[in-house]
């Protein structure tokens, strides 16, 4: 049997059927359409492979930026197509748009800025003081009495092993939320080595950087994405990459989410490494709409 790790990393590997169009497949996480972190990392691997030409005595160009916007839910148990348009090659910038298809229609469209490596002024926030991660024991999936009364696909997301690893530093009980003030950390990496290739780790990070957003804009109305009158969807999604990092080494997600309204929250993340360099930053909005109950039937 193959590791979630290796199931992943084929995931972000795309078919090349031309020039400038990819195939990937889609995984059944658990979610009711494919996880927006896939789509996200298969359109930077996708555009990061029209690249490798680019003026290389100037050495490769790495993603500082990229933004995008879910169209359409995404049909789990159908392949995706990736159309890239090389946008520009400049002397020290490249930038690709990326339209993600499914069953003839645009479900995701995506845009993202590469530059050379140059040197330059540098500051950063600094990371939040918090436990380290060994000193966090691993989230427990809910008991099994409980996963019984759940729908099948709740439980297959609560009880998955997969690919990465996380452990939030104030854990919250998204079946019986608490409200909450709307911030939370959470020390994340893949749970299995792999190689040093800096594209694959940058496609791994837009794939894990979808967990948890959307979700902290929640936490001061009791309400999660479990609950069947809570519906929650990516809208869009934007990440900036700062420094090199390994997505198989820990990272601190440090997430807060300023504002939640008209049915819709913000929320925005800042992705630091063990040694508290900030290395990459987020920001999301996404639907959320709490639907009225039903009263019970007599």
């Amino acid at each position: 049997m193959t590791s979630p790790v290796s199931e992943l990393i084929e995931l972000l590997s795309l078919e090349r059927l031309e020039d400038n169009l990819f195939r990937g497949q889609s995984r059944d996480i658990g979610t009711k359409y494919v996880f927006g972190g896939q789509v996200v990392g298969q359109a930077l691997s996708a555009a990061q492979a029209t690249l490798a030409a680019v003026d290389p005595d100037k050495g490769p160009r790495a993603a500082h930026s990229l933004h995008a916007y879910f169209l359409r839910a995404g049909d789990i148990t159908a392949p995706i197509v990736y159309e890239v348009d090389r946008t520009r090659d400049g002397g020290s910038f490249s930038v690709r748009r990326v339209t993600a298809i499914q069953h003839g229609q645009p479900i995701f469209v995506f845009a993202a800025s590469f530059q050379i490596h140059e040197p330059g002024p540098e500051h950063q926030l600094s990371m939040p003081e918090v436990p380290r991660p060994e000193d966090i024991a691993p989230t427990a999936p809910p008991p099994p009495e409980v996963l019984a009364t759940l729908p099948i696909k709740v439980q297959r997301w609560l009880n998955r092993m997969g690919p990465f690893e996380f452990r939030p530093i104030y854990p919250r009980d998204d079946l019986n939320p608490p409200k909450r003030p709307p911030f939370q950390q959470v020390w994340f990496r893949l749970s299995e080595k792999v190689g040093d290739a800096p594209e694959l780790h940058r496609a791994l990070l837009a794939y894990a950087s979808d967990f948890h957003l959307l979700g902290t804009t929640t936490f001061p109305h009791g309400i999660s994405y479990y609950q069947p009158n809570v519906q929650m969807a990516s809208l869009d999604h934007a990440m900036w990459f700062h420094r090199p990092f390994r997505a198989d080494d820990w990272l601190l997600y440090s997430i807060d989410s300023p504002s939640a309204q008209n049915a819709r929250g913000l929320a925005r993340g800042m992705v630091f490494d063990l040694q508290g360099r900030l290395v990459a930053s987020t920001a999301q909005e996404g639907m959320i709409r709490v639907l009225p109950v039903d009263p019970p039937k007599a």
